[in-house]
């Protein structure tokens, strides 16, 4: 299956996902583990979901050290496809590393940036979105697919969203990104109706994101291009490159130059950040009233409580009256929390390092 003509996929694979300790770990990062009980992995997942409309045209640029993880995931996908970052250098770098090379395979493509461990649950919406950010990026605009907010979140940035761009129905014109708010800030985000979660899912024209980076960055730019020219060098350079991420490199100047249109989009999305998200995605998998189990519901027994569980081997979960706890039962740890104090579990990831126990990170 073609797809869309000349569209191309990027998905950047990293993070450590600590806020989902001890399920996703350094050597085994949350888009490598099936977080939804689809039988897919996060990553396997979104490789599926763009391949109506990208067919095979799919780089994956991922940590040096999840490369072979990722490629045995992937078995369709040509190792060749699979970049293995030598070190994190953040999502300009991964990004516009891999839109330098498909800028030298295919002068004609646009890319679209799909993260690997975000979760979409209306595929229709997602593909119609899609469609539209393509056709918007071949007249070489940087678009964005902005997420309809569903409650005034703290843990997203926005992006404002501003006049209907001329010719192409369903985009408009960002006027701005912003950073994550305060509560009170993020309800008036989302009161207003003219703001939109920002994904970071960004649809380009190879030339023209290179372009843009150039024009604020422009070491930074020839560095990318000279990489995909001898790839050999990878080693060598990455290195040397900015550690900064897309949003701060280019979109952000690009909106204020009036280079950056957002296609609005409500897709059922979901970026599984910690438990409390990962509670509400499992939603449909309920054991009791308001009990989520990921894993094995017959390790679970439970009565008047409400929250996660994920089972982790023989041992039995019993739950007697709790409200949104959260039990993560792993062979080696256990953690217990509340999805109020889900976005917490990081403290303890780095306390892991700072303790000597950095072989259960």
């Amino acid at each position: 299956m073609s797809g869309i003509e000349h569209l191309w996929a990027v998905v950047p694979a990293g993070g450590a996902g600590t806020r989902l300790w001890p399920l996703s770990r350094a050597g085994s990062p949350k888009f490598l583990l099936d977080l939804t009980g689809g039988g897919r992995s996060l990553l396997q997942e979104t490789v599926h979901r763009l391949a109506p409309l990208v067919g095979d045209r799919v780089l994956v640029v991922t940590g040096a050290g999840h490369r072979a993880q990722v490629v045995d995931q992937l078995p369709d996908l040509p190792p060749r496809r699979v970049v293995g970052e030598p070190s994190p250098r953040d999502s300009m770098a991964a990004i516009g590393l891999a839109a330098a090379l498909v800028e030298r395979e295919d002068p004609d493509a646009v890319i679209g940036s799909f993260a690997a461990d975000h979760v979409i649950t209306r595929r229709d919406a997602f593909e119609q979105a899609v469609s539209v950010a393509a056709e918007v990026a071949r007249d070489d605009w940087l678009v964005t697919i902005g997420i309809h907010p569903t409650e005034p979140a703290t843990a997203f940035g926005y992006v404002r969203q501003g006049a209907a761009l001329s010719g192409h129905p369903g985009a408009f014109v960002v006027e701005e990104f912003v950073e994550k708010p305060s509560l009170e800030v993020a309800r008036s985000y989302v009161a207003s109706g003219d703001y939109r979660w920002n994904a970071g899912m960004f649809v380009v024209r190879p030339r023209v994101l290179l372009d843009l980076l150039a024009t604020w960055h422009p070491d930074f730019a020839h560095a990318l291009r000279a990489l995909a020219a001898d790839p050999d060098r990878l080693d060598e350079v990455w290195p040397t490159l900015p550690r900064i991420a897309i949003d701060h490199a280019v979109a952000e100047p690009a909106a204020a130059a009036g280079r950056v249109v957002t296609v609005p989009a409500d897709l059922g999305w979901d970026d599984i950040g910690d438990f409390h998200s990962l509670a509400t995605v499992l939603a449909g998998s309920s054991l009791g009233a308001g009990l989520q189990v990921l894993g094995d519901a017959e390790q679970v027994l439970a009565e008047d409580s409400t929250g996660l569980v994920v089972p982790g081997g023989d041992r039995l979960v019993a739950l007697v009256g709790v409200d949104d706890l959260v039990v993560v039962d792993t062979p080696d740890a256990l953690l217990v929390t509340t999805r109020a104090r889900a976005q917490d579990v990081k403290q303890l990831v780095d306390r892991l390092g700072d303790s000597g126990r950095a072989d259960l990170r």
